[in-house]
């Protein structure tokens, strides 16, 4: 009896296994825009920041009614695509605190001084 429940508990294991096996996958398609952006200078990127801001809007212009679902499917990631480039892009960046972290330091800074 107690074969047949180890057995059972082994097969049923194995089978979440196999389904969860394929679950890690890679959504940047290997775009790696912050590695090419880090080697321009400040003016190709406010550049190409430039293009990608006239793309966008000569998409905001467009009339989407006369196109197909697959046109407007690819429309649609174009624009994720040049919104993860401008991003990159993005000069400066900066550093940003939620209001957990900023309640730590001030708590640290109270115990400190």
């Amino acid at each position: 009896m107690k074969k047949k429940i180890y057995f059972l508990m082994t097969a049923l294991m194995l089978s979440f296994v196999a389904f969860t096996s394929n679950a890690a996958t890679s959504d940047d398609h290997g775009k790696n825009y912050k590695e090419f952006y880090a080697t321009k200078t400040a003016e190709e990127r406010n550049a190409r920041v430039e293009e990608i801001k006239t793309r966008v809007e000569e998409i905001k212009a467009m009339d989407k009614s006369a196109l197909t679902k697959a046109e407007r499917k690819e429309l649609r990631t174009e624009l994720k695509e040049l919104k993860k480039e401008a991003n990159a892009a993005a000069v400066g960046g900066g550093v940003y605190l939620s209001v957990g972290a900023i309640i730590i330091i001030i708590l640290v800074l109270i115990l400190i001084l």
